[in-house]
């Protein structure tokens, strides 16, 4: 009997490895756990962090699947390896369908946090989405990327109870930080974006000044987490030292590897790791991420 489902199963582990893929499970887990972090750091409840964390993991899980639903013509035609849709690993309409049914959870699981909170959550959504429909393609391709990462902290503090908004430097430094991941995101796929007719702001920039405004913007964005809260070098005590000089020290080494190489994943990586750094320097640091 177990012979006769064992080559069912096995396809429906193959395709729900292929959907995994599709939905960009990387910074899907890393934008989730910094809402997570981000709820732990001004105070929400246990309940209250796995509700913010089920929402805006279905909204990430909208956004990536779009943009391999969206881009699967594009990314066939320059053989993207990476790409589940590109090889053939799970069919467009597959893909298609799966964003549609997450979009669809998304509305209510945004307005479990709250009115305001549901709100916020859902342009932040729309915003990751619009570059997907077409904004990736103009010199505005970095404006989703800013106010998606901008409006993270505000979703998460506006599910507190009662509702508060985010300090302005908490909000900036998410906006810088997603200024940093798109530059950084984009660099390795240039030469194929071209090919296809995306022509956003980094490409219109070039790799190494878009790397470098990459790793600019995240200088600017650490110093935001260490110094924001109005704080002077000796208030920032030994931890927002030693996690400044950590932040100091990922923006080095991305500048290097601009310079010095091809640009590959790495970069994003770096970005995702900083911005992480950064939360937990937010939760260690005793500051008031509230306005």
């Amino acid at each position: 009997m177990s012979d006769v489902h064992t080559p069912r199963s096995g396809q429906h582990r193959s395709l729900f490895r292929a959907l995994v893929a599709a939905c960009h499970p990387g910074p899907t887990v890393a934008v989730t756990l910094l809402s997570v972090v981000l709820g732990i750091a001004i105070g929400l409840t246990p309940l209250r962090v796995g509700e913010v964390a089920l929402a805006v993991l279905a909204g990430q899980l909208a956004i990536g699947w779009s943009n391999d639903w969206l881009d699967a013509r594009r990314d066939a035609e320059v053989g993207r390896l990476d790409k589940p849709v590109a090889t053939g690993a799970v069919r467009v309409q597959t893909v298609r369908t799966a964003f549609i049914v997450v979009t669809l959870a998304v509305i209510p699981l945004s307005f479990v946090l709250g009115v305001a909170a549901g709100v916020a959550h859902l342009v932040l959504v729309a915003s990751g989405l619009s570059y997907n429909l077409g904004l990736k393609k103009t010199a505005l391709s970095w404006l989703p990327y800013v106010v998606s990462f901008g409006l993270l902290p505000l979703v998460v503090t506006l599910a507190s109870t009662p509702p508060q908004r985010a300090a302005w430097w908490v909000m900036g430094a998410g906006a810088l930080l997603g200024l940093a991941a798109h530059f950084a995101n984009v660099l390795p796929d240039l030469d194929d974006d071209r090919a296809t007719g995306v022509r956003g702001l980094p490409h219109r920039l070039g790799r190494t000044p878009s790397g470098l405004a990459a790793f600019g913007s995240l200088l600017v964005a650490s110093a935001l987490v260490t110094f924001g809260a109005g704080r002077s070098l000796g208030d920032v005590g030994v931890v927002g030292l030693v996690g400044f000089a950590l932040e100091v020290m990922i923006a080095g080494v991305g500048v290097w590897l601009v310079l010095t190489r091809p640009p590959g994943r790495l970069l994003f990586q770096l970005i995702i790791a900083s911005a992480l750094l950064a939360v937990v320097q937010l939760a260690l640091s005793g500051s008031s991420l509230m306005a």
